[in-house]
């Protein structure tokens, strides 16, 4: 039975912050979440005591020994004290759960403006201990041994997804160099080095594989960061400065462990922007004007082409190879650099990918900036297609 159709959220993105992402000078989380807070709520231009909740995502998992980090805004922020604010988490899509939060605070008009924090300091924790942190966001009865951590969970989709649609190499390259290309153009980006083709789809010692068939190449980086943004209800956002209209916010869970379904078909992601396109009012997802999606692996990328619709099944590569979503094609897709060339702190990067389409949507993006940005369409993923939350935003 087909899911009801569910009222678009009356609510408006208006202010927003974001640090760079790599190796970050702040010490710990604490500093990170400092470096934000309190700029975006002056970018919205209102005061900190207008503030009624706050919302925070982080991973943490052993990132951090601060397992409790909902109020450490409060040392930055004083005049937050005694408001509620709740931290969140839920995988790699933990930045967007916070945000849901806030819709909800602001549907159940608890309050008018809502300010949603995401960060992670990953950088100081030794390599082979992120590999097992991350493995948290896998199903560990029958996944905790597969070889190269989460890397190797999404190696083995791709070997799935070679063996029923042919060797994608080729396909998976021209992703990462899109995105490392694209990524030359945010300021916030960890790599801005535009790689090519050529070294992406090369094994080489400075690319080696890391869970065949995937190559560093194809893996998002690890990362520190935070992002930030205040939203309020639709009816206050018209006095506003500035305003990002939320058409659609979706979220939709899949089985855990990978087993359970066909993983090479991505349904989760599929049903969620299923449901958002409805929600949105969109027959198809090319009539979005562009795209930040979840590109963890490339492999990910190249299935979310084929989950929201762009391409039928199996036909991922087309997109990639035929130029459809690069900066300059029909529906770019990751003009930021996406999660390859951004960078990952995964508390922050669902926030992350809403500050970036809001800057989009109101001519802020800078070198970024895409010649026709209208409506935006987000797809943030919480382990492989578990998690599944799509946005679809325009400029109020």
């Amino acid at each position: 039975m087909p899911a009801p159709t569910m009222a678009a959220p009356e609510a408006c993105i208006v202010g927003w912050a974001h640090t760079p992402f790599g190796k970050a000078e702040e010490p710990d989380l604490e500093s990170l979440l400092a470096r934000v807070g309190r700029a975006a709520i002056e970018d919205a231009g209102i005061s900190p005591a207008e503030i009624d909740a706050g919302f925070v995502g982080v991973f943490g998992e052993g990132f951090t020994n601060q397992g409790f980090p909902s109020s450490l805004i409060l040392q930055s922020v004083p005049e937050l004290r005694f408001k509620p604010i709740t931290r969140y988490e839920n995988a790699c899509a933990t930045g967007t759960a916070a945000i849901h939060g806030a819709l909800d605070f602001l549907a159940a008009r608890r309050g008018r403006f809502a300010l949603v924090l995401g960060a992670e300091k990953m950088t100081a924790t030794p390599g082979p201990q992120v590999g097992e942190i991350l493995l948290n966001a896998s199903y560990r009865k029958t996944e905790q041994d597969i070889r190269g951590g989460f890397a190797g969970v999404f190696g083995r989709i791709a070997e799935a997804y070679f063996q029923r649609h042919g060797d994608q190499s080729d396909a998976l390259a021209a992703i990462a160099a899109k995105n490392h290309k694209n990524g030359v153009d945010n300021p916030w980006a960890q790599m801005r080095k535009d790689l090519g083709f050529a070294f992406c789809r090369a094994e080489s010692e400075k690319n080696p594989f890391v869970a065949p068939p995937l190559k560093r190449t194809d893996c998002s980086l690890v990362s520190d960061g935070a992002a930030a943004l205040v939203i309020t209800d639709a009816e206050t956002a018209k006095a506003m400065q500035k305003a990002v209209r939320f058409r659609a916010a979706v979220q939709v869970n899949d089985f855990l462990p990978i087993a359970a379904r066909d993983i090479t078909r991505f349904e989760g992601p599929r049903e969620a922007w299923t449901r958002a396109l409805d929600q949105a009012g969109l027959g198809a997802v090319t009539d979005l004007s562009f795209v930040e999606t979840h590109d963890c692996f490339t492999i990910a990328e190249l299935l979310e082409y084929e989950a929201m619709g762009l391409t039928s099944e199996g036909q991922g590569a087309r997109a990639a190879l035929e130029g459809w979503t690069a900066a300059d094609g029909r529906l770019p897709v990751n003009r930021s650099g996406g999660l390859k060339s951004k960078g990952h702190p995964i508390g922050a990067t669902g926030i992350s990918m809403h500050v970036l389409t809001a800057m989009q949507l109101t001519g802020t993006a800078g070198a970024m900036q895409l010649p026709k940005a209208e409506i935006g369409g987000i797809f943030n993923m919480g382990g492989a297609a578990v998690a599944n939350y799509v946005s679809i935003l325009e400029r109020a």
